[in-house]
């Protein structure tokens, strides 16, 4: 089975005293780039994300943000009061008030809502021994999910190659088809050119042939559609087979439309031009979908 690059996963897990909250997001990239965002308290454990990252996904952004709090009914840790802050700040607005002749005493919510004064520790009850165990359970969770609706949408974009490579093939056919016809015009055409330049002087036959096996041999496509049935098997193949694919088929894209141009250069006849067009603009299509698999 083949995967999309774009998918979402999310999963919580819940120790005694803290719930640790796990998203992963991927979009597509051309290698696999992992953006992780670690609360400060695992940011020792990001070797450790990163690998278990790299084990589910092989191509693509993958962006994991992690999210600690603690759970419901936990204490957390006490507020503490800068007295000597505090202090300063009362001092401060008396001397204030003596020098504008103002009545009053600053009062203790006044004091309490100054900066510094009241702090708490960004700190949630976690050990580190149970810390990794909790990151690990619940990354595993999103990264399966992840995975899960990554293939889910690569099985749609692999009916969608699927039938595009059958639109394909059948230009080839097309193509195949057409290319004996459009020998034997040409043949004509040229005995035609060569008799309209003689006049009335005989046609030299072993020169004719010898001048329509040159130019047969400059404008035969036979190697092209041979190879181009080869990509085209080998196309088909890696779409069954699944796995990380991505590359490999955006690699024979190139070599596909470097033979369909080939053909369109050496072919003068309209029919097999027009389906190297239509092919042109199927492998355009192609391409635009393969961008988007693993």
């Amino acid at each position: 089975m083949i995967r999309s690059m774009t998918g979402y996963g999310r999963a919580e897990a819940a120790g005694a005293r803290v719930a640790l909250s796990v998203e992963c997001k991927s979009v597509n990239h051309r290698h696999l780039d992992i953006a992780l965002k670690l609360p400060r308290l695992l940011g020792g454990f990001e070797l450790d994300a990163r690998r278990l990252v790299q084990s589910a996904v092989q191509r693509g952004r993958v962006e994991v943000g992690v999210s600690l709090a603690p759970v419901e009914g936990t204490t957390l840790n006490p507020l503490s009061v800068n007295a000597a802050q505090a202090r300063e700040f009362a001092e401060a607005a008396r001397r204030l008030a003596g020098e504008l002749g103002l009545a009053g005493e600053p009062t203790v919510e006044w004091v309490l809502g100054q900066p510094g004064v009241v702090t708490r520790e960004e700190q949630v009850p976690l050990s580190p021994d149970e810390a990794w165990p909790l990151l690990e359970q619940s990354l595993s969770r999103a990264l399966a999910e992840l995975v899960a609706r990554r293939e889910a949408e690569g099985l749609a974009l692999s009916q969608e190659l699927v039938a595009l490579h059958a639109v394909l093939g059948s230009h080839m056919d097309t193509i195949a088809q057409r290319a004996p016809a459009a020998v034997e015009r040409r043949t004509a055409r040229l005995r035609e050119r060569i008799q309209t330049l003689l006049g009335e002087t005989p046609l030299d036959e072993t020169r004719i042939a010898t001048e329509i096996a040159v130019w047969a041999e400059k404008t035969d496509i036979s190697e092209e559609l041979a190879r181009l049935r080869s990509h085209l098997e080998q196309f088909s193949r890696l779409l069954a087979e699944g796995g990380t694919v991505g590359r490999t088929l955006d690699f024979l894209i190139q070599e596909i439309n470097r033979e369909v141009n080939t053909v369109g250069s050496k072919a003068d006849d309209l029919e097999i031009s027009q389906a190297v067009i239509a092919a042109k603009t199927t492998l355009e299509k192609l391409r635009e979908q393969v961008q988007n698999i693993e």
